[in-house]
């Protein structure tokens, strides 16, 4: 839907024009959300003035306060662009130049990156296929050998994800399995966090209960999803895990001269309890969604929905006509299976409008 409007600041007017609807919300992507608005009173607040760049300033120095409060006293904070530069930039100070990374086959880092982690980070991805997106000590062991092989990358870290790609959400004693069982064989474990907030709301335990407190070495802590305009940091929970994180961020192109803008975003999800309350929304709506879905013939829910995504399969027609109403994405085409994702701004009436529409394309 066309929208234009000319959008007014308290300095007066600005070239800058509206160009969409800001009442159209999809199920594509909790990427496709706005900024939260507690998040941009965040960044208008750390505005003015002028700070030390490159993380000197007095908004980072803070953020690792707040972080320690989530994930104990050892845990440092090194914000960056992007989730996927945070797992570059984790992963690539975790391994050796000869290093290999054991993975889910559905993991972001593997199929969603652009081979971004094997050619910027210079390592080997080992996937391993997996029934609902976790990989456990079992699956693992499918990787993990060879270690002195010198034909073979060696496997150094483990990474999982929390929630994983299929919208499961890994226990807490899941993960500590996975941890010890890496830790035994020598090797670190690495948590993409890029919707840890929802898998924190879905368990309902803080996230330090499944990360610091039971081994993990390395987050990847996700706010673009949850809120952030952009952002995420690269926290080591370990300091013997990493080497010299400073220098590769640098060299991982993900160091912000303004950083101050990056920390106090996390700042205004983490400091108080903003990060849990959307999450929580999130997955209310995805259990919403989900239970339209169950009362509605010729679908199929693929996957358990613990957090906020529900992944379906249902006839391919009925897909093409649903996304001309509602934008969202194939998972696996072929197969028909779709994913629909909820964000911390989608409402009750999106849900039921879209189960609606979905309702009137499959009686079409």
């Amino acid at each position: 839907m066309a929208h234009s409007a000319t959008v007014r600041t308290e300095a007066g007017k600005t070239d800058a024009r509206r160009h969409h609807d800001p009442a159209v919300r999809g199920f594509a992507s909790d990427n496709y959300a706005g900024v939260h608005p507690e998040v941009l009173a965040a960044v208008a607040l750390a505005n003015g003035g002028h700070q030390v760049a490159y993380g000197e300033d007095d908004y980072t120095e803070h953020l690792q306060k707040v972080i320690r409060s989530h994930f104990g006293p050892y845990a440092e904070a090194f914000p960056v662009f992007n989730g996927t530069g945070a797992n570059v930039t984790a992963l690539q100070a975790m391994t050796d130049r000869w290093g290999a990374v054991i993975c889910a086959k559905s993991a972001h880092i593997n199929v969603d990156e652009g081979g971004a982690p094997e050619r910027m980070a210079g390592l080997k991805l080992l996937a391993v296929p997996t029934p609902d997106g976790k990989l456990t000590p079992e699956l693992i062991d499918q990787e993990a050998w060879g270690f002195e092989d010198e034909h073979r990358a060696m496997p150094q870290v483990v990474s999982i994800t929390q929630n994983t790609e299929l919208g499961t959400v890994y226990t807490p004693d899941e993960i500590r399995a996975i941890c010890e069982h890496a830790h035994a064989l020598g090797m670190k474990v690495h948590l993409d966090g890029a919707r840890i907030a929802n898998a924190a709301a879905s368990l309902d335990v803080p996230m330090r209960a499944f990360t610091n407190a039971v081994g993990v070495d390395v987050l990847s802590y996700g706010g673009t999803k949850n809120g952030m305009m952009f952002g995420e940091a690269v926290v080591v929970l370990n300091p013997d895990a990493v080497r010299q994180m400073k220098h590769i961020r640098k060299m991982s192109m993900q160091l912000a001269s303004k950083m101050r803008f990056v920390s106090v975003q996390l700042e205004a999800l983490l400091a108080k309890d903003l990060w849990l309350r959307n999450a929580r929304h999130a997955n209310a709506m995805a259990q919403r969604l989900a239970a339209g879905v169950r009362e509605t013939d010729g679908v199929e829910i693929l996957y358990p929905v613990q957090a906020n995504a529900v992944f379906a399969r249902l006839p391919h027609e009925v897909s093409r006509r649903l996304q001309k109403r509602y934008r969202f994405y194939f998972w696996d085409e072929a197969a028909g299976d779709v994913r629909w994702m909820c964000g911390f701004d989608t409402q009750e009436e999106d849900v039921d409008g879209f189960l609606q529409a979905l309702k009137e394309e499959l009686a079409r």
